[in-house]
């Protein structure tokens, strides 16, 4: 067989599995075990799958995952996504779509703390949404408001998408944390901007607000401190040089627990509750990577990368239709399989196209991310609309998709952006070269 079948018989056996419920983790392993077994031998196949999982558990990269999902979890429980709201909605709720500014806001300043977008999302729906809904919000537009600022986590640092696509890649996850500053930046004004065209197109989706007092201002800015100090001794440390991403990592778990016991949240049952539930998500994170790895095994030798290669420079096109045809498939893939999953299944292939186009490695993470975060919004998954909806019942999945159209189409224009203009991500990590 050639290599391109013997590649589609692996993912067709992957998706199988995965239709049979079977844990995408474990169907990689399973997967990757039997292909390379049948090409290789089932010794060699028996080395890797020993071998593999010995050694990213001593990856010190990885040992970033845990401790910023420990961090996500202690700011949870500190409050810290409450105090950023009322602090951004102190200052922006009088005027038109104030709350909604202040919940892209404070999503983004949440993010930058807090391991998960699925997390952001959901704190937020508690935190934002009966605020806005009270005072005459539409439910489409709070809900896909909410929604869009969840997706934002997946492009601010500390992303455990990017710290999952370092891993698989081997590429340096300060270089993409970097990376993704600009880009993240451009996502929050084009959120932004979505927000002013939707309010001005029909004003009555977000009623006008009377303006607080400055005095409480002054307070809620102040109940929102902490998080700032967060902000500023991780990541000043960090992009200053002070820390590594380990060190930054761990520093953030340490100060957020702090805080959260400096406020009289974090009890004995708190504390072994976040510690369990992070160890739950990194256990499963592990297994996802671990198979992803025996994954790219097989596929490396079948040679499917050098075939793809071979096939695709025999094409007569421009190396830019090439990577849109690839954004297409990736949004027709993340529209009815997880997103994650999509990158981690596709980028043993994928990555080395890209690179033999003459792209780099750290900006195909950041088209990644971003699609990823479209992926999450956009029907019929759509992750973070389906929690929405869980934590909101009264709020059809019908309204949550109308009310994240505005979003959706504010992301794409992200995606067209930095494709289209790709030093918007390098531009960063080569001044710091």
């Amino acid at each position: 067989m050639t290599p391109l079948v013997i590649g589609s018989l692996g993912i067709l056996a992957l998706f199988v599995l995965i239709l049979l419920q079977v844990p995408i983790g474990l169907a990689m392993i399973i997967v990757g075990v039997v292909g390379y077994a049948l090409q290789g031998g089932w010794g060699p196949a028996f080395t890797i799958l020993a071998s593999e999982p010995s050694g990213l558990l001593s990856s010190v990269d990885l040992a970033t995952v845990p401790l910023f999902l420990l961090m996500g979890t202690f700011a949870s429980a500190a409050g810290f996504s409450a105090d950023i709201y009322n602090a951004a909605a102190a200052l922006l709720g009088h005027r038109r779509g104030g709350l909604a500014y202040a919940t892209i806001g404070g999503c983004a300043a949440f993010g930058a703390v807090c391991g998960s977008s699925t997390a952001t999302a959901a704190t937020f729906a508690k935190a934002a949404l009966p605020e806005m809904l009270r005072r005459g919000y539409a439910e489409g537009f709070s809900s896909g408001t909410i929604a869009a600022g969840g997706t934002l986590k997946s492009l601010i640092p500390p992303s455990i998408v990017m710290i999952l696509y370092c891993i698989v890649s081997r590429t340096f996850i300060f270089d993409l944390f970097v990376a993704a500053l600009l880009p993240a930046l451009l996502a929050i004004v084009l959120n932004l901007f979505a927000i002013w065209v939707v309010v001005r197109i029909n004003p009555e989706v977000a009623p006008l607000a009377e303006r607080i007092a400055f005095e409480q201002k002054i307070v809620a800015v102040k109940r929102a401190a902490p998080v700032l100090v967060l902000m500023m001794a991780v990541f000043g440390g960090l992009y200053s040089g002070v820390f590594t991403v380990n060190e930054a990592a761990s520093v953030a778990a340490v100060l957020s627990l702090g805080f959260a016991a400096a406020r009289g949240r974090m009890d004995r049952e708190s504390l072994w509750r976040g510690i369990r539930e992070s160890a739950s998500a990194t256990a499963m994170i592990y297994v996802i990577i671990i198979g992803a790895s025996i994954f790219t095994y097989y596929m490396t030798i079948a040679r499917v990368p050098e075939a793809l290669i071979s096939l695709i420079g025999g094409l007569t096109v421009s190396p830019i239709v090439i990577i849109f045809a690839l954004l297409v498939a990736y949004l027709i893939l993340g529209a009815v399989f997880d997103e994650i999953a999509a990158m981690l299944i596709t980028l043993p292939f994928v990555l080395p196209i890209i690179e033999q186009l003459g792209y780099d490695a750290i900006w195909w993470g950041i088209i990644n991310v971003v699609v990823i975060e479209l992926g999450m919004i956009i029907p019929p998954i759509g992750i973070i609309v389906f929690i929405l909806h869980g934590l909101a019942p009264q709020i059809s999945l019908r309204t949550i998709y109308r009310g994240v159209v505005p979003f959706i189409l504010a992301d794409l224009v992200l995606l067209a952006l930095l494709t289209l203009f790709p030093e918007i991500s390098l531009a960063l990590p080569r001044a710091l070269k």
